[in-house]
């Protein structure tokens, strides 16, 4: 369904994403584990066409992207959640869900019908209520990220990419999120899950691929995993710490 074929990124002599290679298969959650400056949202912003990579394929469905923009993205059914809660803070929530679906000279979806389609996927995914007509910059931040994730899903993507979604949301609507994620998966689409709880990873992975400075350290079923041995893959010294006492 997706792959990355020897992806490299570089700003000047800095190596931030080196030879990535993996293979990300329909109706799985896919999670991408690293600590800070491993690359995850390197690869996160080259699959998501806002940057261009510095050296190898990206491949949907077995072809290979040869233009690289959010909108050529986004027409191949990929739709990406930001780390960084990413709104329009006058606007009201509605618009903000819908922002980028609109045509230049007419809206595409009616406003009812907007209001209905947005109702129903906050349903979907959320406990908390919140006026959809109320300015984004008004709700807080849980709200917030709530309508950052509604904008992805209204637009029905086949991939879908979460950069640490659930760091705002309270238990419950973390478990709605957790269950949305899920029946994704099971419909056929592929989640690509970056996260830095483990209790989220055992609980949601199917597979698991570690980063360490860059590249790829082993992409595993999750099932052969253990916390203890994900912590070994992502930084040994730590591990090796823990394991002794120190």
């Amino acid at each position: 369904m997706l792959e990355v074929d020897d992806l490299s990124k570089t700003y000047g002599e800095t190596v931030a994403l080196d030879g990535v290679r993996i293979t990300f298969a329909p109706a799985t959650i896919h999670a991408i584990l690293g600590e800070n400056g491993s690359g995850k949202s390197t690869l996160v912003k080259l699959l998501s066409g806002v940057v261009p990579p510095s050296r190898g394929a990206i491949r949907v469905d077995g072809r290979t992207i040869d233009r690289h923009s959010p909108g050529v993205f986004q027409a191949l059914g990929l739709a990406t959640v930001f780390q960084e809660v990413l709104i329009a803070p006058d606007r009201s929530a509605l618009d903000n869900i819908f922002l980028g679906c609109d045509g230049l000279f007419r809206r595409r979806v009616p406003r009812a019908r907007q209001s209905k389609l947005a109702t129903e996927v906050l349903s979907s995914i959320a406990n908390t209520k919140f006026e959809l007509e109320t300015p984004a910059g008004f709700l807080p931040l849980a709200a917030r990220q709530l309508v950052v994730l509604a904008r992805a899903l209204v637009r029905r993507p086949r991939v879908l990419i979460l950069d640490e979604v659930t760091a705002a949301l309270d238990f419950a609507d973390r478990e709605s999120v957790f269950q949305t994620m899920e029946a994704f998966s099971r419909a056929g689409g592929l989640i690509l899950f970056i996260s830095h709880r483990m209790d989220e990873v055992l609980r949601l992975a199917h597979r698991v691929t570690i980063l360490r400075n860059g590249k790829v350290v082993d992409t595993l079923d999750r099932s052969s995993l253990s916390p203890e041995q994900m912590l070994s893959l992502m930084a040994p010294a730590a591990a090796a710490e823990m394991v002794h006492g120190r």
